[in-house]
């Protein structure tokens, strides 16, 4: 949240913005210097955001910086509404002036606010309400200028560690590949089973005409860790699909979307073309899998931008009857642009019997039976930690099945699943990397929701209007806060 709040202060604190707003509002002629020093200062932190926000959870000092550094921004937001709000007050009058000098003989009706000066807003000279509020926000910016910088002077208590905007370090995308070891996967028999029939049935179907516009797209929609990969491997590997595709290509997409990777793993190494150019490249795809049955895996796609998607669809639509692209995709905005909703599959979460068993098998394994019983309270209870999450239960079994003692086994129950630094590294780092895709304000949106109390439930309206009053859903897009409210949610 206080990263979305930052980067929306620079914008308004830009440059040729602020040049508009001090013009409009005529304020005290220092204004400029010490909105350029905080401003400064807001750089200074932002460098050093990324790790602080990382850290906030198990630090109380950090999470105490933080909020300072949050009541700071906020009140900068509260004062450029003032400070928007004189300048627009200014702008009527002046316009309500020009309009009364050149229609001397007609009656107008004026239009005429205050502002609400603040309490702390004192000046012992004389002079209007309008000078008072100008003197205010004058006086205010020097307030928080110096608040900020000591601040930004506290960052080195915490030794922080810098990044710029330019190098973001993100969470590692794992690379994947079509091998799957069927004796560790518990569960998903139904969706696989669905899958399957779906990939084998697709060429005896009648015809609809969907086969002239390319092969069929089915895509796998779960939040990360939920088992998308290990569905599509499974299916993958599958004898039937085996023996019922004449060409299977599996490739590892993430971000970005490399057209030219892509198109050069379906192609093989001994036919890849010489040039790089997108033209050559896709006519060989096309000459690779013409009057062919493919089935094509892409996994872990991330990017919903059609122009990079159009130019491979085109390239494949040259395959035989029944080809199949098998998408796997956190984002069911990816299943839309691929116009492929009515053919998705959606993973939710393992029942707790299997994500019971899938824990144990790791948890347990070389430990005899006589020996593993004493465990099952414990591991029962951590169990339903994981919520269904099949990577939760992978991670966290594979850490238990070094903990040999009913004690090791409790603080592990009895701690918080982000202070366990191989939950973190394995569980939550990949899940991260659904946060870091989303757009500013939707980060806004979703951080504010963690100020609710766990499981607590409220009505979409309700909370779309409570971002409202936040100032999280304004837009450039000409669409009204509630539509674009419903969006995010849909997100």
């Amino acid at each position: 949240m206080i990263t979305a709040l930052i980067s929306f202060l620079f914008e308004q604190l830009a440059p040729t913005a602020l040049d508009q707003l001090k013009d409009k509002a005529r304020l005290v002629s220092d204004v400029e210097k010490e909105v350029e020093q905080f401003t400064e200062s807001l750089k200074t932190i932002q460098a050093v955001l990324k790790d602080a926000e990382k850290r906030q959870v198990k630090e109380a000092g950090v999470q105490d910086w933080l909020d300072k550094l949050k009541g700071v921004s906020y009140d900068m937001d509260n004062l450029l509404d003032v400070w928007n709000t004189q300048a627009l007050k200014q702008q009527i009058e002046k316009r309500e002036n020009e309009g009364e000098n050149s229609l001397v003989n007609q009656k107008k009706k004026k239009v005429r606010f205050s502002i609400p000066i603040p309490s702390n807003w004192s000046f012992s000279g004389q002079g209007s309400p309008e000078f008072v509020v100008r003197y205010g926000i004058s006086q205010t910016i020097k307030d928080l200028n110096s608040r900020l910088t000591k601040i930004a002077e506290d960052r080195h208590n915490y030794q922080f560690q810098y990044t710029t905007t330019s190098g973001i370090e993100l969470p590692q995308r794992p690379k994947t590949s079509s091998l799957v070891d069927v004796s560790k996967i518990f569960g998903r028999e139904h969706e696989k089973s669905t899958l399957i029939s779906m990939l084998l049935g697709h060429s005896s179907s009648p015809s609809t005409g969907e086969e002239e516009r390319g092969p069929l797209v089915i895509p796998i929609v779960g939040m990360g860790g939920m088992g998308k990969t290990t569905l599509a491997q499974l299916a993958y590997n599958d004898e039937k699909v085996k023996a019922h595709f004449e060409k299977r290509i599996w490739v590892c997409v993430s971000e970005p979307f490399d057209e030219i990777k892509i198109a050069k793993a379906i192609i093989g190494k001994d036919d890849t073309p010489i040039s790089d150019e997108l033209d050559a490249v896709m006519q060989s795809v096309s000459q690779s899998v013409e009057r062919k049955r493919f089935l094509f895996v892409l996994d872990d796609v991330w990017t919903d931008d059609d122009t990079k998607w159009n130019q491979l669809k085109l390239a494949l639509k040259f395959g035989a009857k029944g080809s199949i692209i098998l998408v796997t995709t956190r984002k069911e905005t990816v299943a839309r642009m691929m116009e492929a909703t009515t053919h998705m599959i959606h993973l939710s979460k393992l029942s707790e019997q299997n994500c019971s068993s899938l824990f144990y098998h790791i948890a347990f394994l070389d430990r005899e039976k006589n020996k593993t019983d004493l465990f099952e309270a414990i591991g029962n209870k951590i169990v339903k930690k994981c919520d269904g999450l099949p990577l939760a239960a992978k991670t966290l079994g594979s850490l238990m099945r070094y903990k040999n003692t009913l004690e090791e086994w409790d603080d592990v129950l009895n701690s918080e699943m982000w202070e366990i630094e191989k939950v973190e590294q394995q569980v939550f780092r990949p899940l991260l990397l659904s946060y870091y895709d989303l757009t500013s304000e939707i980060k806004s949106c979703l951080l504010f929701c963690a100020s609710f109390p766990k499981d607590y439930e409220i009505k979409k309206d309700n909370l779309i209007e409570l971002w409202m009053s936040q100032n999280y859903l304004s837009s450039k897009r000409n669409k009204e806060n509630r539509a674009i409210g419903q969006e995010y949610l849909m997100t």
